[in-house]
């Protein structure tokens, strides 16, 4: 148990030293913390070993992370993107979808499950890397920012969605359409519900402050609000980020409900609910990188094998070219159409959560599933220093 003392001192130190040299040197610091926990993990040192108590902080690090961009997000904004949102998200799913099945079944003569899962893995965006990143570059009140906000939040509810869908026709060899349906419908009543929801509890936690006479109050109240939202999330079978995301976009100043006007959080608090937020940030945020650093177990990957350079060569492509081509369907820009592709294109935590599933249905074998493992860490890490490139 103490030996997790160690691994938070290790982790911490290291993540913050290497991250700001990277940042330095003109290289993202979000690449320098997942490469720390690369060489710390399993890959290389094995000095850490990924376990609960590692996995809930780095959860709830992502959590904070993306409850703060939603305070920060400009709601007018999102709106105004809103349609280049839909198609960025759609296209950088269903394209990688289709080629990897496509790629999986006529080329390399895998099953129908099988290719189905390579094809789904490859539909995942990395909603927490690609904001790391772009806040680490001060991109994320620009507009290709926030089209790429939206379409990953639209990327994580789709590949919910398709994660439940092969899982059940890989296990029955169906798929539930009742099931899948009733889904999508907790999903939108989630949606519509929770704006609501947490002005409510703002305005609650905002009287109790000025009646216990103390903004003090404020910062554990809305802390715990946030993780009331991501426990709500997962209630609704959404991804609990997108919970700390929603409830981040309610309790921001420039939201307001039309029907609700008089729940809205005033100037005062807002600044506090900020403030109180962000030193958490700073201390979990880097734990999320350092541990999609630590998953990653490329001791699996046998590098002399031929046949494993050619799947995955021909795999990463398809993962490339798949999310990259997605933001050309929205803007003639060439930059900005990059920009786009290549903040879409990290498939980090959440390829990683489409291949353990697919291992353990029994659509990957071994073989497989190093070839998968090493094109998510691939995009994971060729993105953020295509982003820097391309943003000079």
């Amino acid at each position: 148990m103490h030996d997790i003392f160690l691994s938070l001192a290790i982790i911490l130190f290291t993540a913050r030293v290497v991250g700001d040299f990277f940042g330095r040197v003109g290289l993202p610091a979000v690449l320098g913390e997942i490469i720390v926990g690369i060489l710390l993990g399993q890959s290389a040192l094995g000095l850490i070993e990924v376990n609960d108590i590692l996995r809930v902080l780095a959860e709830l690090g992502v959590i904070l992370l993306l409850f703060q961009v939603g305070l920060e997000a400009d709601i007018n904004q999102l709106k105004k993107v809103g349609v280049p949102a839909v198609v960025v998200a759609f296209a950088g799913a269903l394209i990688p979808m289709f080629l990897g099945t496509l790629v999986g079944y006529k080329l390399f003569d895998l099953s129908l499950s099988t290719s189905l899962f390579l094809g789904g893995t490859l539909t995942a965006t990395s909603i927490g890397i690609t904001v790391g990143v772009l806040e680490s570059m001060g991109k994320l009140k620009e507009r290709f920012a926030q089209i790429v906000l939206g379409a990953a939040v639209l990327d994580d509810i789709f590949g919910v969605i398709v994660l439940t869908a092969l899982a059940q026709f890989v296990r029955e060899g169906k798929v539930n359409v009742d099931a899948i349906t009733l889904l999508l419908l907790y999903i939108v009543i989630f949606f519509l519900l929770s704006p609501l929801i947490a002005q409510v509890l703002a305005k609650i936690i905002h009287i109790l402050s000025r009646t216990l006479k103390t903004m003090d109050f404020v910062p554990p109240a809305v802390v715990a609000l946030v993780f009331f939202f991501a426990y709500l999330a997962h209630v609704f079978h959404v991804e609990a980020i997108l919970g700390a995301f929603t409830a981040g976009l309610a309790l921001s100043r420039r939201f307001v409900l039309p029907f609700a006007v008089f729940l809205s959080v005033d100037e005062k608090m807002a600044q506090k609910i900020e403030h109180s937020i962000l030193p958490l940030v700073w201390v979990l945020t880097p734990i999320f990188f350092v541990y999609v650093g630590l998953q990653l177990n490329l001791k699996a990957v046998d590098f002399t094998d031929a046949r494993f350079w050619a799947m995955s060569t021909v795999i990463f492509l398809v993962a490339f070219v798949g999310k990259v081509i997605s933001g050309f369907f929205v803007t003639r820009k060439f930059k900005e159409a990059l920009l786009i592709g290549f903040s879409m294109l990290p498939r980090g935590e959440v390829g990683l959560i489409f291949a353990e599933v697919g291992r353990q249905s029994g659509a990957y074998d071994d073989f497989m599933y190093a070839v998968v493992i090493f094109v998510v860490a691939a995009t994971t890490l060729v993105s953020p220093i295509l982003l820097k490139l391309v943003a000079r």
